[in-house]
């Protein structure tokens, strides 16, 4: 059975209404070598142009990166992460109201960027890699996103990767890990969790953490799945990267029907309509009785 929702978490202008709908966080990598659009928008103004267009095709949240952590990646150093992020997070801020998070490990990098209008951290090290984020984090009182990670990017997949059992050291390193924010003075209802879909899993581990995702909810906390265009789809299915959009939206409303409440995606408007489908699907029965005679009654002249 799936516990009740997590409290409305707000970042910036939004509340999140956890239960009431699926949010959707578009990726905006500021980078030359991300796995799936390294280049791509590594000039500000192509990235904000693709901010802004996500924006228009439902974003709910905006995850600003300067530093790929796709496998086998090299760190970046801090002020070159910001040289990339901050403009961007700058002129996005003042073109929409839609909240801007910084996908970040490093602390002086998180700090330029909520001074800059960013008012969220997707920290991928969950607290373990940069002492003072916890710091950074309690101090400013945004919503943070801890994800568990076996290794550091630049190691996570290049060994035998094994797990007694995987759900439940995914739950113990997040349970650590939101143990860890609030002793450091964050909230717990500020914070979200992500298993961390091809950090240090196998195919198998991918597909075993989508069919079993409920047990994430165990934690009490909202819960982000980032699979968009992930390697898992490409080797399961032949595809190359830019061919795993239709991969991806399935693995979005099954994430959304097995109790996910964000997806971090790349292809914005595929994914917001799969998600709501989804999620229409999975609260039908929360439906009130006149709301279900309407659609009862449409589909009967509706093909």
């Amino acid at each position: 059975m799936i516990n009740p929702s997590p409290a409305p978490i707000r970042a910036g202008n939004l509340v999140m209404h956890f239960g009431k709908k699926p949010y959707i966080m578009g990726i905006l990598n500021v980078t030359p070598d991300s796995f799936s659009d390294g280049g791509r928008f590594f000039d500000h103004e192509k990235a904000v142009e693709k901010a802004l267009k996500m924006v228009e095709e439902g974003a709910d949240i905006l995850d600003v990166g300067g530093e790929s952590t796709r496998p086998g990646s090299d760190p970046v150093d801090a002020r070159e992460e910001i040289r990339r992020v901050i403009p961007v997070i700058e002129k996005v801020a003042g073109w929409t109201a839609v909240p801007i998070s910084i996908d970040t490990t490093k602390a002086m990098v998180a700090e330029e960027a909520l001074s800059a209008g960013a008012c969220m951290v997707n920290d991928v090290s969950a607290l373990h890699q940069d002492p003072q984020m916890a710091e950074v984090v309690a101090e400013k009182q945004v919503p943070l996103v801890l994800m568990h990670m076996r290794g550091v990017p630049k190691t996570m997949q290049a060994e035998s990767i094994v797990y007694r059992n995987l759900l439940g050291e995914i739950n113990e390193f997040l349970y650590d890990s939101i143990a860890r924010a609030t002793r450091f003075g964050i909230p717990r209802e500020l914070l979200i969790v992500d298993p961390g879909i091809g950090f240090g899993k196998t195919v198998e581990h991918n597909l075993c953490i989508l069919a079993e995702l409920e047990r994430l909810r165990e934690l009490g906390r909202p819960v982000l799945i980032g699979a968009s265009r992930k390697a898992f789809m490409g080797k399961l299915l032949d595809l190359d990267v830019g061919e795993r959009v239709y991969a991806t939206a399935a693995v979005s409303a099954i994430a959304v029907l097995h109790g996910a409440h964000i997806l971090r995606v790349h292809d914005v408007k595929p994914m917001r309509q799969a998600a709501d489908m989804a999620h229409a699907i999975s609260t039908v029965g929360q439906l009130n009785e006149d709301k279900l005679f309407e659609i009862m009654k449409d589909s009967d002249s509706t093909p």
